[in-house]
C-alpha cells in the first residue's frame, strides 16, 4: 500500500516539475504589444512633479 502511495506522490510531482520546466523556459507566450503612452490617456503616468 505504501508503494502505491509513493508512486503516485513521485508522478504527481514529477509532471508538476515538467510542467513548470515547460511553462518557465520552453513555453513563451506572446506578449501584449504596448500602447503608446501618450499624456492624454488619463493613465497618470506622466504627472509632472514640480521640485520644491
Amino acid at each position: 500500500m505504501n508503494t502505491i502511495i509513493q508512486n503516485i506522490l513521485a508522478i504527481t510531482i514529477l509532471a508538476f516539475a515538467v510542467v513548470f520546466i515547460v511553462k518557465k523556459f520552453i513555453w513563451k507566450p506572446k506578449k501584449k504589444t504596448a500602447k503608446a503612452c501618450v499624456s492624454e490617456d488619463g493613465c497618470g503616468c506622466h504627472t509632472n512633479y514640480t521640485l520644491k
